[in-house]
């Protein structure tokens, strides 16, 4: 798998359908999709597609390129497709995210200065009204030191795009609890952003610490969930891209915090 993850990323732009894929490690697409999901938590194709948004990204914030010349970039002819796609993927349009640089700095430098980091949609105490089973308790640590945040989510989907159903973020790696958590399936992933980290690097975080549950939480009434203990690792080639805007996050969290009521 580690092979097949290296030829995608040198690749990424040409055709790569699942029989050559599965046929670089003489394997049968169907085995060969079933161990890449063991390994990513995405089908081959999809990893492929959420790798060439992110390339999408990176293109919109270090080049001058037309946002019609970086969907053909990527494969994607149609430009309503690609934005659309973007939009619901990355939480903004791309004209947005090409433009969120001073956004970026401007929530890093607001989180900074809060007196305190309670946020009104989630809180580190169980609430005795709620059933156990709506609570998600857990614990995050880094693997290496760190100065900086935590963001964390309940995301729909092994891979961190759209806007988690569930998020939050932590001063500082420690205790989470999410409250009033539907029944469904869940995954948990959290990274985090250094104090002083540049704009670009915050809308591109290649290199930030991050963790993903390799298996669905699911959520049923009357079962509570076991308590949750992940760790951020640095990044490795079979995680999938950060695909969500972490501002968008940052933002959400800041509007909570001033409203003092989950919106």
């Amino acid at each position: 798998m580690d092979q097949v993850i290296g030829y995608i990323h040198r690749h990424l732009f040409d055709p790569m359908p699942l029989e050559r894929l599965a046929s670089h490690i003489s394997y049968s697409p169907s085995h060969f999709t079933r161990l890449f999901k063991e390994k990513t938590g995405l089908s081959p194709l999809y990893y492929i597609s959420s790798l060439r948004l992110s390339r999408a990204k990176h293109l919109l914030l270090t080049t001058d390129y037309s946002i019609r010349d970086i969907s053909l970039e990527i494969g994607q002819q149609s430009l309503g497709t690609f934005t659309t796609r973007f939009t619901k993927r990355v939480g903004v349009t791309p004209s947005e995210f090409r433009q969120s640089r001073s956004e970026a700095s401007r929530h890093a430098r607001e989180l900074q200065n809060l007196p305190t980091w309670d946020d009104p949609a989630v809180t580190l105490l169980s609430e005795p009204h709620l059933p156990a089973w709506a609570q998600l308790h857990g614990q995050v640590e880094p693997v290496v030191p760190f100065d900086g945040f935590v963001l964390i989510g309940l995301f729909a989907k092994p891979i961190p795009e759209g806007l988690p159903p569930y998020g939050t973020l932590l001063p500082k790696p420690g205790p989470f609890c999410f409250s009033g958590v539907k029944p469904g399936t869940y995954y948990l992933m959290a990274t985090t952003l250094n104090w002083g980290m540049d704009a670009v690097d915050m809308l591109l975080p290649q290199a930030t610490l991050r963790t993903r549950t390799r298996s669905p939480i699911t959520v049923k009434p009357g079962e509570p969930v076991p308590y949750l203990h992940t760790l951020l690792h640095e990044p490795s080639p079979d995680d999938p891209p950060i695909l969500i805007s972490l501002p968008v996050l940052m933002n959400q969290f800041l509007m909570r915090q001033k409203a003092g009521v989950s919106i």
